[in-house]
């Protein structure tokens, strides 16, 4: 029955779109209308137009030859077979991986999302998903409900397959080793996807932005296989046939109020993309415009002010930024005037991929994770999001890229010809101008001490939940994640899967997969269903400081101010560069809670328990680098659970996650928890008596730090006094008189052993005091 109050709230536009669309549907399944049918021989020469003289061909056999004798509409690198084919074989070192990859396709087996080794049978059946063996039914797409996986087991596995974007594996070996096996297994494959795959019946016409994938790849492999005696007359025109059944579909249930992200944007590109390589179907004008405005006017709402990608999703945003880098290529072919915001939006997307790139390569997986990609021109890992930037950086001309890059991407070659890879050759590498860096409107706070493969780095995740239904979004209000030493140890374990298991969508979205604090084990937006929330919680940051010598961060969310005791959580952290993080949670309860400090430690590392004299419990990862973690300010219990990381979709390793417990009563509660990441851990860690606040001491051979977090007017110990709402001081070996170092966060006063040494008329949002030779303190602000 039509849920008449929803439809009440509906636009007019929105209405007659919805209505369109049930209308065409309607009729391709009555056959009412010939958007459901498959153009003839006669009526393909009459919608494919030879583009010079205008004139109609003679006869479809024809057809593959006028492409292959035609002035190239495509990207720079088929210009010259040779010089690609040259650079592909001297400056790419993923050869191996390409030919072993290949050669796994031609034996039937597929490596697909973080799956391994799947077989499909020979010729594929492109209907079946292999790891729940569900066959789905031949019936038209608008009845298939392939959210539901006792039909279609997990959808994407079957969609990823039928994106056909290993064709362009398969062409990358063809060009390395111009070996025909490869042109034979492409062009069965496309012949078997035709001949079982009736339009508009079946799982692969479900959704357009699947439809577009599957084009664009396509028309990738028509230029990789443009000259192969395996691609022949009979093939390609049947082909076009399909192809423009694919531009017809996805310019009628383009997804403007289905779901308006990445799904209407690629949609988008794929109608460019079409209109682009064959400017001859007679709707190409018509898609080609389509595609722009929807591009262009969805940028300024999927791409923040601050550069990220609206749904909180840094797979997502990955997405966004190579459907951008596309259309800007393919803009530059059809010789169309280049949209400021366009190239302004793009570089900021690149910026924030470039922030979020951790010491080791690889990307947090922040929000959803689909698994999937735009093109598969390169071997990058998953969760390696810098082909993009090796791109980026010749197009944009940004050394910071590159820097960050590390090294030329394959990708950058295919997209931008031999030429784009002498460019990258010759721009000079420079680290970014900072270290750390704020995203403000969309919450992410990146604290860094360097850009070397042993830099410390911690995101904080402290922004939005999402956008509109929020389906891409996880329930990580003030999570984060720490590489120590250049190492990954506390990470986000991704999403594993959308619709295979409801237990595990649910469980790796929750607030107890991510590195928070979660009060009786609830989360702080609770899931309903795999792409909906029943509540959402708001998280916003109330303090960012950078300084060449510290970071702070600190922000709060209402996630459990609707719980029958209400709740507010508030964390904060504190960078030492080149020394450690302080990361302060203080929560408000009206009532007993049970509090849980979440830490899950990446797939390879082992994570374990030491018991020090005075009786704290802390957790140390030193299999190939050093964290200790330590938390202080209530009595609790440390307790190891087994659970998975993925850094893939449909993929998942064992992992380790310790969780600091304790019970408290209403009132405020304050955990400090201090995340040590140092060779050789400190002597000792420990509370000390204070009043007013809490007091912690870390002491090493070299120095011993005081850590002072405020609850009163003032908060001392025997040797400081300080109104700062936190406090840190180190004492150097041997001079107990006066601190080397002094960082202060919102106040104005410290003394020392009796004598003031900070004194301001107002109060700071952050301070940081050294010690001269004088014995004067040189004082420097934040705001």
């Amino acid at each position: 029955m039509p849920n008449w109050k929803k439809i009440k709230n509906l636009s007019f536009d929105e209405l007659r779109v919805r209505a369109s669309q049930k209308w065409s549907a309607f009729g391709e399944r009555h056959s009412v209308l010939s958007l459901g049918r498959l153009p003839d021989d006669r009526k393909l020469l009459t919608i494919f137009h030879n583009h010079h003289s205008g004139s109609a061909f003679p006869s479809v056999g024809v057809l593959l030859d006028y492409f292959r004798q035609r002035p190239l509409k495509f990207f720079t690198s088929f210009e010259n077979r040779d010089a690609t084919t040259q650079v592909q074989k001297e400056e790419i070192s993923t050869a191996d991986q390409v030919l072993a990859s290949a050669q796994g396709i031609c034996e039937g087996r597929f490596d697909l999302l973080g799956l391994k080794g799947l077989q499909f049978g020979t010729p594929p059946q492109w209907n079946l998903e292999p790891v729940l063996d569900k066959q789905t039914p031949q019936i038209h797409w608008s009845k298939l409900d392939y959210l539901d996986a006792r039909l279609a087991g997990d959808k994407k596995i079957i969609w990823e397959l039928n994106r056909h974007q290993y064709f362009m594996i398969l062409g990358r070996a063809y060009w390395l080793t111009g070996d025909e096996k490869y042109s034979e297994v492409f062009a069965e494959h496309l012949e078997s996807w035709l001949d079982q795959n009736t339009p508009k019946l079946g799982i692969n016409w479900a959704s357009s932005l699947e439809v577009s994938f599957r084009a664009i790849s396509w028309l990738w492999s028509f230029h990789f296989f443009r000259h192969s005696p395996k691609l022949n007359s009979a093939l390609f025109s049947r082909a076009l046939k399909y192809l423009y059944l694919h531009g017809r579909h996805l310019e009628t249930y383009l997804s403007t109020y289905f779901s308006p992200n990445t799904h209407l944007t690629g949609e988008a590109l794929g109608l460019y993309y079409l209109a682009t390589v064959f400017p001859e179907f007679s709707d190409a004008q018509r898609w080609k415009t389509l595609g722009r405005k929807i591009l262009l006017d969805q940028l300024p709402i999927h791409v923040q002010q601050d550069g990220v990608y609206f749904e909180q999703s840094s797979y997502y945003h990955r997405y966004t930024s190579d459907f951008y880098l596309h259309f800007l290529l393919l803009s530059r072919l059809n010789q169309e005037s280049e949209s400021p915001l366009l190239l302004t939006s793009l570089e900021k997307l690149l910026e924030h991929l470039m922030y979020i790139t951790r010491p080791d390569g690889t990307s947090p997986l922040y929000g959803d994770d689909d698994g999937g990609r735009l093109v598969m021109l390169a071997e990058n890992a998953p969760d390696d999001f810098r082909a993009a930037l090796s791109t980026g950086a010749v197009l944009l001309g940004r050394p910071d890229f590159k820097f960050v890059a590390n090294n030329l991407s394959e990708e950058t070659l295919w997209l931008l010809g031999p030429q784009g890879v002498e460019r990258f050759a010759e721009l000079e590498a420079r680290p970014p101008e900072h270290e750390s860096r704020a995203f403000v409107n969309s919450g992410y706070f990146i604290m860094r001490d360097g850009w070397d493969s042993h830099s410390n780095y911690l995101l904080f995740d402290c922004g939005p939940h999402g956008t509109a239904n929020c389906g891409h979004a996880h329930a990580d209000a003030l999570s984060f994640d720490l590489a120590a030493n250049g190492k990954t140890l506390l990470v986000d374990p991704g999403t594993y899967t959308y619709t295979g298991s409801k237990e595990l969508r649910d469980s790796f979205r929750s607030s107890s997969a991510h590195n928070t604090l979660t009060i009786d084990g609830e989360s702080s937006s609770i899931s309903e269903g795999p792409f909906s929330w029943k509540t959402i919680s708001r998280c916003e940051a109330q303090s960012w400081i950078e300084s060449p010598h510290f970071d702070y961060v600190e922000g709060t969310h209402d996630g459990y101010s609707s719980r029958p005791s209400p709740a507010a959580h508030t964390r904060s952290i504190l960078f030492l560069k080149k020394e450690y993080w302080v990361v302060c949670d203080r929560v408000k309860a009206t009532g007993t809670a049970r509090l849980d400090v979440n830490f899950h430690f990446s797939s390879d590392s082992e994570p374990c328990a030491s018991r020090q004299q005075n009786g704290e419990v802390r957790i140390v990862e030193n299999k190939k680098s050093n964290l200790e973690l330590a938390v202080f300010g209530s009595a609790g219990d440390w307790k190891q659970e087994e659970s998975f990381v993925s850094n893939c979709y449909a993929q998942k390793s064992p992992s380790t996650t310790w969780v600091f417990s304790t019970t408290v009563d209403s009132g405020e509660t304050t955990l400090v928890t201090l995340l040590l990441p140092f060779a050789e851990f400190p002597n000792n860690a420990r509370r000390i008596e204070s009043r007013g606040g809490l007091a912690l001491e870390i002491a090493s051979e070299k120095w011993t730090d005081f850590l002072l977090l405020r609850k009163e007017k003032l908060v001392e110990t025997s040797k400081l006094r300080s109104d700062f709402d936190l406090l840190w001081a180190r004492f150097l070996t041997g001079d107990t008189k006066s601190p080397a170092k002094v960082v202060g966060i919102g106040g104005a006063n410290v003394d020392v052993n009796g004598e003031n040494i900070v004194k301001l008329k107002k109060n700071s949002a952050g301070v940081y005091a050294e010690s001269g030779a004088d014995g004067l303190y040189r004082i420097e602000l934040s705001s």
